[in-house]
C-alpha cells in the first residue's frame, strides 16, 4: 500500500468535503479516503498496481477542485 496526500484550493463547504471522498473511494484499489476540511488536503491509501496518483489527481479535478501539490509517501 502507497499513500497519497493531495493538497487542494481552499475548500468552501462540508459538502465538498463528503463530494471528495465518495469520489476518491470509490476508485478500484483505493483502501482508505480521509479529507481534511480544515486543512483542505485528501489523504489516501491505495494499491500501487490497480491505481496510481495521477489517476487519483485527475478524479479530484473532474469534481471540479485544484489539486495544488501531490505528495507520494
Amino acid at each position: 500500500m502507497a499513500k497519497l496526500v493531495m493538497q487542494l484550493d481552499e475548500l468552501s463547504c462540508p459538502s465538498c468535503m463528503q463530494k471528495i471522498q465518495a469520489g476518491v473511494s470509490q476508485q478500484a484499489g483505493v483502501e482508505s479516503v480521509k479529507v481534511l476540511f480544515n486543512a483542505s488536503k485528501v489523504k489516501t491509501e491505495y494499491d500501487e498496481i490497480t491505481t496510481n496518483p495521477e489517476q487519483l489527481t485527475q478524479v479530484v479535478t473532474d469534481l471540479g477542485y485544484n489539486v495544488k501539490s501531490v505528495k507520494v509517501k
